[in-house]
């Protein structure tokens, strides 16, 4: 796939050697030089499962000193494992498959990385050269195949070229907009005898990223933030992929604007500070999706108006004017046309902002938002995030999320699989730092959460490490658990267990008169069962210690600290809780799909009233 002249995101290095200088040529094999490339790039970790075309490589693999291989039971689990790691580290997560099934097992998780813009390389066997293109045994085009879905993707048939590829694929996945690489291997080029050498000549023309934003475009933002009477900071998951979150609370604290972070950034501005006015979005909290609509200057900072965020677009912040600042130029006026359009690296951005605002400032030109704070802060307090109690006296969905969140060691990193319970997740832990929150949020990928968590672990073993998930995801992917059981990688689970494909169920009860097809998991099709609430299949605790966990379930709100506590106390393997949880919660606020946010609804039925004197 061809590059863009000017690729996209992330503030890496490019792989140096870790010797002094140009190593001394070896003889080796193909695939000792692939073992040795990694090693020099820094791979510390590989997520794969061998295969025919792969095996050459996974001979002097058993040898390395310096990269683990963590062997799951299914590619997915590479792939998704490969990312936890890269966004809990700000590494390059590595992923590792053989040919055809197992190159096209990871064609979703590479995907999800495409999506959220994460540092990947994914490496594949190939068949044999001469085999290419003849239906051989287990081939699969898989150059052809994710080539909508990578940054770039390389087909390697000469031993000698491994380590130029490996050392390009790197630098490729971690500079500019950071993003997902796929590496395809013939197994004749593993095999081959070749010379290593290191570092080799990288040979990357027409990939520049442009990191240092235009002076011009920064002083006439600057301008914008100071003139405008009611502007929104809307940051992205790019501030993130950039380590900007210091810059970003300096600009905040500076201007004194309003701070909104997408799903992809949340932790990046803290939570708890005074000008968070929360997460934008379908599910987003309503100052947040409010202070969009009615600001008359939205600076969007490594963010790409997507339409969970826009909602109907036409109707999306219609008194805006916009400066989108974003390190891929393809993503500037793409859905929303800039006033000020800034390429560049958001650390770069946002301290360059920083300067021009404090120049502003000396001439006398600050911006006043004393009365566009008295409209936030009368939303924000008049329409907070919260839940309501279940009647019946069963677990709140929500209240076990925000108990996890409150007793989780400091310094715990949540990954959420996709649902309401991400959602959840999103509303009720509380994000003040980065690094801490993973989940798929473009693709929105379920089976995504316990593999994530198993990566992020690997690579922060430190940490803790929950993963919160819904039972229906749960159910995609957690043959995982015996991975991480298996390879001293004690995560935490909390399955938010309501007997249903939750976000959907929900969609139905909304708009499809609460006719639940194919949405329970608990029972059969014709629900012959109807105490299956009582019943379990599968059994969650019963399936978990079967795959080396220690398994808990929870019922009763009176347990719920005790549980928690109890799962956050043991450290010596992966550790499941199945949170039984009142079937019937709901994800609110709400914007409906292909309707304006200013159709929000605070809960079912309620939509709030903001009154005409902030459209003035």
């Amino acid at each position: 796939m061809p590059m863009t002249e000017q690729a996209t995101g992330a503030h890496h290095p490019q792989p140096r050697p870790r010797s002094g200088g140009q190593s001394a040529p070896e003889h080796v094999t193909g695939a000792q030089s692939l073992i040795r490339s990694l090693e020099e790039v820094g791979a510390d970790t590989v997520f794969g499962i061998p295969g025919g075309a792969i095996l050459p490589a996974y001979d002097p693999l058993m040898d390395s000193g310096k990269v683990r291989h963590v062997l799951v039971r299914h590619e997915q689990g590479a792939g998704h494992a490969a990312t936890g790691y890269a966004q809990a580290t700000g590494r390059v997560g590595v992923c590792m498959a053989t040919s055809g099934p197992g190159a096209t097992n990871l064609v979703t998780p590479i995907a999800d990385a495409h999506m959220d813009s994460v540092p990947l390389v994914a490496i594949t066997g190939q068949v044999a050269s001469k085999a290419i293109g003849t239906d051989a045994f287990q081939e699969a085009d898989i150059v052809g195949i994710t080539m909508p879905i990578t940054k770039h993707n390389f087909l390697v048939t000469k031993a000698e070229d491994i380590p130029r590829v490996i050392a390009q694929a790197f630098h490729i996945a971690s500079t500019g907009r950071p993003g997902p690489v796929l590496v395809d291997i013939a197994k004749d080029a593993l095999q081959a005898r070749t010379t290593f050498s290191w570092p080799p000549t990288m040979d990357l023309p027409g990939y520049r990223p442009v990191t240092k934003p235009h002076a011009k475009q920064i002083r006439e933002a600057a301008k914008l933030i100071t003139s405008a009477r009611r502007p929104v900071l809307y940051v992205g998951g790019g501030v993130l992929k950039a380590k900007a979150t210091a810059e970003l609370k300096v600009l905040a604290e500076l201007t004194g604007a309003p701070v909104t972070t997408t799903l992809m950034a949340l932790g990046a501005f803290p939570d708890s500070h005074p000008l968070h006015v929360g997460m934008p979005g379908m599910h987003g909290a309503v100052s947040a999706v409010t202070a969009l609509q009615k600001a008359d200057l939205i600076v969007a900072l490594g963010a790409r108006f997507d339409d969970r965020v826009t909602g109907k677009l036409d109707s999306f912040a219609p008194y805006a004017k916009i400066v989108h600042a974003d390190i891929d130029p393809a993503e500037i006026g793409k859905n929303r046309e800039a006033d000020v359009p800034i390429v560049g690296d958001a650390r770069e951005v946002i301290a360059d902002l920083v300067q021009a605002v404090q120049k502003e400032h000396a001439e006398g030109h600050r911006g006043d938002y004393e009365a566009w704070w008295k409209d936030l802060s009368r939303w924000r307090d008049t329409y907070p995030l919260g839940y309501d109690q279940p009647e019946d006296g069963s677990l709140s969905p929500q209240q076990v999320i925000e108990r996890i969140g409150r007793l989780a060691p400091e310094g715990t990193i949540f990954a959420a699989g996709v649902g309401q319970h991400q959602m959840w997740a999103a509303h009720f832990i509380q994000y003040e730092n980065p690094a801490t929150w993973l989940n798929s949020g473009g693709a929105g990928t379920m089976g995504y959460a316990v593999p994530a968590a198993m990566g992020a672990k690997a690579g922060a073993p430190d940490r803790t490490v929950w993963a919160v998930d819904g039972d229906g995801c749960f159910q995609m992917t957690n043959q995982e658990l015996t991975t991480c059981a298996l390879n001293n990688i004690p995560i935490k689970v909390a399955v938010i267990n309501n007997g249903a494909l939750g976000m959907v169920r929900q969609w139905q009860t909304l708009f499809y008169n609460q006719r639940y097809s194919n949405t329970v998991l608990h029972s059969g099709p014709d629900d012959v069962n109807p105490g299956a609430r009582g019943t379990r299949v599968p059994d969650f605790v019963k399936l978990s210690e079967a795959m080396g966990c220690y398994a808990i379930r929870c019922e009763d709100p009176a347990d719920l600290d005790k549980v928690i506590e109890e799962a956050n106390s043991i450290n010596d393997r992966p550790v499941v809780v199945d949170f039984i949880v009142h079937e019937d919660a709901m994800v609110w606020p709400m914007v409906a799909a292909g309707t304006s946010n200013d159709e929000i609804l605070a809960a079912r039925d309620v939509r709030p009233d903001f009154g005409d004197s902030e459209d003035d």
